[in-house]
This record gives C-alpha cells, sequence and structure tokens, in this order.
C-alpha cells in the first residue's frame, strides 16, 4: 500500500512567543520556509505574562525580518494550538529542539496534539549549531546585565532591545543570572 499524496500548499505553523525573536528562531524558519509551501509564525498571546515585547511588536519585528520571503506568514494565536492549526488549515507543526532537555516536554506536547488532531503531524529542527544554547529568556537577561547579543539576534530585535532599555520595562525573572 502506497502512502497518500500530500496536499498541495502545505502549510506549518511554527508556534511560540518569539519574546524575542532570536537568530535560533531564524534558522528554523528559514529552513522550515524550504521545507514547506508555507510557514506560519504563530506569535502566541499569553495574558498570564508580561511579554518583553507586545504581540503586535513581535508580529512587525518577524514580518521585517522575513519580509524578503513570501512564503513566511506571521500571526498571532492564543488557546489551543491544535484549534489554532485547525482553523489555519495546517498540516504539520513545527518545533525547534535545542538540546536533550527540551525533548521530553516538546515530546509530551506533540503526543497530546496528536491525541487532539490525528492528521496534524509535529516535525522536530534543530538550529544550526551556534545557535543551540539561545533562548530568548537568555537573551533578555543577558541584554537587561549589559552583555552582548549581537550576532544572536537580527539586527532589528538588537536595536528593538537597546530602544527598550531606554524605557525600562520589566523582564521576566525564568532562572539564576548569567
Amino acid at each position: 500500500m502506497s502512502a497518500p499524496a500530500p496536499p498541495s500548499g502545505r502549510l506549518a505553523v511554527y508556534p511560540g512567543s518569539f519574546d524575542p525573536l532570536t537568530n535560533g528562531h531564524v534558522d528554523i524558519i528559514l529552513r522550515g520556509a524550504h521545507l514547506f509551501d508555507r510557514i506560519l509564525v504563530a506569535v502566541l498571546v499569553n495574558a498570564d505574562k508580561a511579554p518583553l515585547f507586545s504581540a503586535a511588536e513581535r508580529v512587525e519585528i518577524v514580518r521585517e525580518v522575513f519580509r524578503e520571503y513570501p512564503n513566511v506568514d506571521v500571526d498571532t494565536f492564543d488557546g489551543l494550538l491544535v484549534e489554532y492549526a485547525r482553523r489555519k488549515r495546517a498540516s504539520v507543526i513545527v518545533r525547534g529542539l535545542r538540546a536533550v532537555s527540551d525533548f521530553e516536554y516538546e515530546f509530551q506536547m506533540a503526543l497530546m496534539n496528536r491525541h487532539l488532531e490525528p492528521s496534524l503531524e509535529t516535525v522536530f529542527m534543530m538550529p544550526a549549531e551556534q545557535y543551540t544554547y539561545l533562548s530568548s529568556r537568555l537573551i533578555k537577561e543577558v541584554f537587561s546585565l549589559g552583555g552582548q547579543v549581537r550576532g544572536l539576534v537580527p539586527p532589528l530585535v538588537e536595536a528593538r532591545l537597546r530602544a527598550t532599555s531606554a524605557s525600562p520595562r520589566p523582564v521576566s525573572s525564568e532562572g539564576g543570572s548569567v
């Protein structure tokens, strides 16, 4: 028995907070844009968290960074990812894995998503080696302590981080100091 042909116009959803967008995210998005007909960067809106950048700012940043890539779209979502993916008619969820420590959580989420929507596949992608240690939380912490983030985030993000340092905003403190 042969596998059914994939639908034309395969859409992948890459969900996350992207607060801020890192070069690890950029790497995954670019490679996803080559693998799928379209990749939708789905910016999570979580009212319980105080992000560094608003959802509108994060969408604007992603749009600007990927303005030359017509198959990269950006949107916001809240609630269940599988419901969002179903509404968008996506067939794939893209998730990044940086280290073994990410795997257990991501594996559980992928199995739950499969339980909720069996037709939705999860594809795990590793970022380029030089970005495997990066996280948005780490970028915010390093920047807030005066560290250099050049080469770890797109230049637009670095400029926006500098602009936010002119007007103090709360930084999430998930973890110890660097």
